[in-house]
């Protein structure tokens, strides 16, 4: 008993006194509640900041084709009742642009009419002279978690009143003398004419960003299908890619996807099969991209987003265009086309002729966002330039 009586003695001095207890909790407590108001407000905030982008407004706004200067085309809001709106912004001591407002969407068409998350991306790539190698149409479908990409070959023939009718002279000669915005706001209505819309986003991507891309993926493989030897010293351009499977990093995948001909005039291919070759370096980015090792570098993927596009996408979107791309079942929910033509109209401009049906049929089979239809009537496609 003696024994026991001493073991209580003991337990009794090693306790802490519950007076002593409550003051050394109450500042862990007091800490701990602040953490989760903290974490809380945080993914309130995210919550509230990372979200599908808004409703597609009632107009887009497009810029005259030469501002003084440089301001992005935005898609502002569609009026209230209560707002009272004006097209034409006030007038300042500084002259600005005259925007105009066009309706991204058919006669008839309204908001209501919009596809459940659906969206479309006017996607652009350009090199260091304003040349856009690349045009393409994508949408996203948020419900069933696919998308469609439709390249547009260069050459094709729009109805537009300068000279030089080609798709591809839209960028470059609009943002001669008005920078981005008026070549991406020229470009936007020129794609109009051929699919019946202005897509809800722009990006417009340099070959940095595709470069940066390739290699922080790891890169990629791709099958060549010949030796392709290219050397342009003007551009410092410089193609050495080997026949076969090949692991290719940045530089390399942008050297494959640019490759046009080789040197002496040697195993030229045509722009539908330099499209086929994009298409394959988008592909291999979005397999490695859904690769779980992959997701988590999403910082460093926005990153270079913002450091080499030009967009009208804002961080939020990004964010949760980004969360969405794990949803996404393989690459086999990505499906990519190619601007069905018709024909060209050989020297001296070799216009490619667009098959109006057919590309009809095509944007409302991939990239439509409305539930009604895009009729030939929406459209203006010609034949002859």
């Amino acid at each position: 008993m003696a024994d026991n009586l001493q073991q209580d003695d003991v337990s009794a001095q090693t306790e802490t006194p519950p007076k002593r207890r409550r003051h050394i909790m109450k500042p862990f407590l007091i800490v701990f509640c602040v953490l989760i108001l903290i974490t809380g407000m945080g993914i309130i905030f995210l919550r509230n900041w990372i979200k599908p982008p808004a409703e597609v407004s009632s107009f887009a706004v497009i810029q005259d084709p030469t501002p003084t200067a440089e301001i992005p085309p935005t898609q502002s809001a569609p009026p209230t009742a209560s707002e009272n709106v004006s097209p034409i912004p006030q007038t300042t001591s500084t002259p600005t642009p005259t925007p105009t407002l066009i309706p991204p969407a058919p006669a008839g068409f309204t908001d209501a009419d919009r596809k459940e998350l659906f969206y479309t991306f006017l996607i652009v790539g350009i090199d260091d002279y304003n040349n856009t190698d690349t045009i393409m149409v994508a949408s996203y479908d948020g419900v069933n978690h696919t998308g469609n990409v439709i390249s547009i070959p260069r050459d094709c023939l729009v109805d537009v009143p300068r000279e030089l009718k080609k798709i591809n002279a839209a960028y470059p000669i609009a943002a001669l003398d008005g920078g981005k915005a008026a070549g991406i706001a020229e470009l936007q209505l020129e794609i109009k004419t051929i699919i019946g819309f202005i897509p809800d986003f722009y990006v417009l991507v340099n070959f940095n960003a595709v470069t940066q891309m390739v290699d922080a993926v790891g890169g990629i493989q791709a099958e060549v299908p010949f030796n392709m030897v290219y050397d342009d010293p003007a551009q410092n351009l410089h193609i050495h890619l080997q026949k076969g499977l090949q692991n290719l990093d940045g530089a390399s995948a942008l050297e494959f996807a640019r490759y046009r001909k080789g040197n002496d005039g040697l195993n030229i291919i045509s722009d539908y099969d330099r499209i086929k070759n994009q298409q394959t370096v988008i592909k291999a980015v979005l397999d490695k991209l859904l690769r779980p090792r992959n997701i988590i570098k999403v910082p460093q993927f926005i990153k270079i987003f913002n450091d080499n596009v030009y967009s009208n996408l804002t961080s939020g979107n990004m964010l949760w265009f980004a969360g969405e791309i794990r949803k996404i079942s393989g690459t086999d929910a990505l499906s990519v086309y190619t601007m069905p033509t018709d024909g060209s109209s050989g020297e001296p401009m070799y216009y490619e002729y667009l098959d109006e049906k057919n590309v009809v049929d095509l944007v409302n089979k991939t990239i439509n966002p409305y539930t009604i239809d895009i009729q030939g009537s929406d459209v203006d496609i010609i034949r002859n330039g």
